[in-house]
């Protein structure tokens, strides 16, 4: 699925060839060369995943790291570092600061791509194009189809989102403000009542094959999607 990704790099060749790469896979691509200039495109817009630089004019790349997991609204945002430095002590203390993964110049685009992949797949496995199947329920992000007990499915598209988003989240209770900012983006204001109202689309889009089920209400909390169906009530 296409994800936004921001690069902090400020060697320019370095960060075209990454950009180039990004954007040949379908991402869409935020460009910065420093930190001052990251934190305005993540205030903007929050990206899905940062490719971030060590050594950065002005403030590094690892004190920005680290202000990003401070910071409530980009906590959970995956990071990837890049660097030079490849010593076992520099590792550590990038992967301390907060990333997710870390890769040592020079490394190929496609083993850059393999690690943005299996970083999303491990941080954010709604952004992948990976089949979901939960019972007898199926999503499809590539052909952006949905089948319960074989039988093809009618959904919008945002209520789509909102099922991926469920399926790759099992369990988890989530609030109407969390949902806005996971499916919708932190840079769309809507109301919060508005998932109330895809919530109500998606359980009639899934009743044909009885999976409306999956989706729990939690009393003063949000909603959860249970990994299995309620037991029939004798």
């Amino acid at each position: 699925m296409n994800t936004t990704i921001l690069v902090v790099e400020d060697e320019p060749a370095i960060q075209e060839l990454i950009a180039v790469n990004l954007s040949f896979a379908g991402h869409k691509v935020l460009r910065a060369f420093d930190a001052e200039q990251a934190q305005t495109l993540i205030r903007a817009e929050l990206p899905d995943l940062i490719l971030l630089d060590w050594m950065l004019p002005g403030a590094s790349g690892i004190t920005l790291a680290k202000q990003l997991r401070s910071d409530e609204r980009t906590r959970h945002v995956p990071v990837i570092m890049l660097t030079a430095k490849g010593a076992e002590n520099d590792k550590i203390e990038g992967l301390e600061a907060g990333a997710d993964d870390y890769i040592t110049k020079p490394f190929s685009p496609k083993e850059l791509m393999a690690r943005i992949k299996a970083v999303l797949r491990r941080r954010a496995p709604q952004l992948t194009d990976d089949i979901i199947q939960i019972g007898t329920l199926v999503l499809d992000p590539t052909t952006h189809r949905v089948s319960g007990n074989g039988t093809a499915l009618s959904i919008g598209p945002t209520e789509f989102r909102l099922l991926h988003f469920f399926m790759t989240h099992t369990e988890r209770v989530f609030s109407r403000s969390q949902l806005l900012d996971q499916v919708w983006g932190d840079h769309v204001f809507v109301e919060e009542r508005t998932v109330d109202v895809h919530i109500r689309r998606l359980r009639k889009a899934l009743e044909p094959s009885g999976h409306e089920n999956h989706i729990e209400t939690v009393r003063g909390a949000g909603y959860r999607f249970a990994a299995r169906l309620p037991s029939a009530t004798p």
